[in-house]
């Protein structure tokens, strides 16, 4: 009978263990001490909660193998899930009965669906949309499309980036007053008796240039308050730094504020389903969350998020 040493194979097994897991306990050192603000470690935070995924399925692969590093892959597994399950609790409280619907798409340089698109804004009875990179013929586009007989208020920036629609008189538009890449497009409107202002955001990509798109986020703070509802393109997850900064200026995720932890909107339209959340509702303390939600739209690599918020 031959008998063979499984040793060395069992030694292979657990040094790729080791291997695999190193990755992710880096990834969780920079996710918990916030080490990928405006720097490139914000490509690979893009993909946390998929990594987190990851690491709970190699707790237990290496559990059932009986591999020391089971251990280490359940305790990086708790701290991620200790990261992430609080945005999938609803945050209780009472809505008021003053409701504002808003909606943002980023029009991929114009060449998003433009009559579905206005039909979209119809059918969620919006009353306001921000649409990023829409040049000239974008907003040509919409206009042939009938987006002036749902939304005539409008507020565009073809110049720049991103243009805001509205069921609502627009007032005080123009471009914020702050150090973006890209012109940010502000407007107020006026509901229950309050303004609100919106801010239709577009940030650098962390690709492109991260400490451009850090900067980004940051200068964005100087519009955070109560009655603020900043949408748009942010480039940026909850799990990155730049953007938990945004946050803790005074504003709220309207996904995490209901449970939503997991809504992905990027990429859209490609070969593989959307992984990544880019495209987000913020708000102040002034408004609350009621409902949000992802639409798909032809022509754009982002699917469209809308979300109800109500005066609170």
């Amino acid at each position: 009978m031959t008998v063979v040493d499984v040793r060395p194979r069992r030694r292979v097994v657990a040094w790729l263990g080791w291997a695999a897991l190193a990755p992710v306990a880096g990834l969780v050192l920079v996710r918990v001490a916030g080490l990928d603000d405006g720097n490139v470690l914000a490509l690979p935070m893009a993909g946390f909660p998929l990594v987190a995924a990851g690491t709970v399925l190699l707790a237990v692969v290496f559990g059932v193998l009986r591999m020391k590093a089971a251990w280490l892959a359940a305790g990086l597994a708790v701290v991620q899930l200790a990261v992430l399950v609080p945005r999938f609790v609803p945050d209780g409280g009472e809505v008021g009965a003053v409701r504002l619907r808003v909606g943002t798409i980023n029009a991929l340089v114009g060449r998003v669906d433009a009559a579905a698109l206005v039909e979209l804004a119809r059918a969620e009875r919006l009353d306001v949309l921000a649409v990023q990179e829409l040049p000239g013929a974008g907003v040509r586009s919409l206009a042939a499309a009938g987006i002036d007989e749902v939304l005539p208020y409008q507020e565009l920036h073809p110049e720049e980036d991103t243009s805001i629609y509205s069921r609502l008189p627009l007032h005080g538009g123009g471009l914020l007053a702050a150090p973006t890449t890209w012109g940010q497009t502000v407007a107020k409107v006026e509901i229950g008796g309050r303004v609100v202002r919106l801010v239709g955001v577009h940030t650098l990509y962390p690709l492109g240039d991260a400490a451009k798109w850090g900067r980004d986020l940051a200068a964005l703070r100087v519009a955070a308050g109560p009655d603020v509802v900043m949408l748009g393109d942010f480039n940026a997850t909850l799990d990155h730094a730049s953007l938990r900064g945004l946050l803790d200026a005074g504003l709220v995720d309207t996904h995490a504020e209901l449970g939503r932890g997991w809504a992905p909107t990027w990429p859209s339209g490609w070969w593989v389903p959307p992984v990544t959340q880019l495209d987000h509702v913020l708000h102040g303390a002034g408004l609350r969350g009621v409902s949000v939600g992802e639409h798909t739209l032809g022509g754009s690599d982002h699917r469209m998020v809308v979300a109800e918020l109500a005066l609170a």
